[in-house]
């Protein structure tokens, strides 16, 4: 399946949970090994962000979409 999507991670469906309306998938995922975060110069800046650096990569999205 091709998307233009970047933040895909590949894994398995390792539970679930059908309610009436919606339903839970959990996704246990191994890969990528590296994500890549496209911020604004000015983020990078104020963050000191430097190779070697300890960071937390979050990603910011208002749905999860599951592809098969």
């Amino acid at each position: 399946m091709e998307l233009s999507a970047r933040n895909q991670l590949k894994g398995k469906v390792t539970n679930v949970e059908l309610g009436a309306v919606m339903a839970n998938i959990k996704v246990e995922v191994s890969e990528p090994n590296v994500i890549t975060a496209v911020i604004t110069k000015e983020s990078a800046e104020r963050l000191g962000l430097a190779e070697g650096d300890d960071v937390v990569a979050l990603i910011k999205s208002t749905e999860v979409i599951v592809g098969k």
